[in-house]
């Protein structure tokens, strides 16, 4: 397997690809203001096996397309949906986020958890506002500084991976510029992060043994292994931002 390979394998399995929880997910959901309505239009992107779209579905009794790059997880997120009842609701298919089969102002409610950073932030919001109808929401979880300032060794670790990282109040203004009105803003607790962490701990010796403690999988485990460890030592400097804003006209 090459990395990208290793990093399905390692993921698949779990119920989200990234911190988050179903709370985090209804919280966000409510300062959308979106009430439930059969006839609501809602993509759910780089949905992962699907934790957040089932929720969506659940609260809105609406279909939702559940739409990610990679094979395995859309095929996960359909077992999910078959199994919880929500097969009817819950449509997962495989797309890129850069170039999404959504027509130009269709959608009421853009949802995206801990995804947009494959595009980075500024080009993700940008690119998605066009496919909100007028006065649509789009809401988004990402990296985010909680301070202006943090550690070294933190500012380079994250920026490395992702140079899209900012704080909260540089993200909204980049809503702003691109065409939104913030709604409503949280960062993800603690509990969020445990709950992603734990999981890939509780699997990393399933999956070492089904690769054969390869070298290949020996690094990927060593990296997340590194992340946690920052985590724990340094999460107070960053967290992921919950970030729910409406399309507005006249940008």
């Amino acid at each position: 397997m090459d990395e990208l390979e290793l990093l399905v394998d390692l993921h698949v399995r779990n119920e989200r690809q990234g911190p988050g929880s179903a709370d985090d997910t209804r919280r966000a959901l409510a300062l959308t203001g979106i009430r439930p309505d059969a006839h609501l239009s809602i993509a759910d992107v780089g949905c992962g096996t699907g934790a957040s779209a089932l929720v969506l579905a659940q609260e809105l009794g609406a279909p939702v397309r559940a739409l990610d790059m990679l094979e395995a997880f859309v095929d996960r997120a359909r077992a999910r949906a078959e199994d919880s009842g929500l097969a009817d609701l819950v449509h997962a298919e495989v797309a890129q986020m850069e170039d999404l089969p959504i027509a130009a102002d269709s959608l009421d409610l853009l949802w995206s958890e801990g995804a947009i950073y494959n595009m980075g932030f500024a080009e993700g919001v940008r690119a998605w506002r066009p496919l909100l109808k007028p006065a649509g929401v789009l809401a988004v979880s990402d990296l985010t500084w909680t301070t202006p300032a943090r550690p070294a060794d933190v500012d380079a670790h994250w920026s490395a991976i992702y140079p899209g990282v900012a704080t909260a109040g540089e993200k909204i203004c980049i809503l702003e510029d691109a065409g939104y009105a913030p709604l409503g803003f949280f960062f993800l607790p603690r509990s969020s992060w445990d709950a992603y962490y734990g999981p890939l701990r509780a699997g990393a010796a399933d999956f070492r043994a089904r690769h054969g403690a390869s070298e290949a999988a020996e690094a990927i485990l060593a990296e997340e292994e590194k992340e946690q460890r920052l985590y724990a030592e340094r999460g107070e400097w960053f967290s992921y931002g919950f970030f729910v804003a409406r399309r507005i006209d006249g940008a």
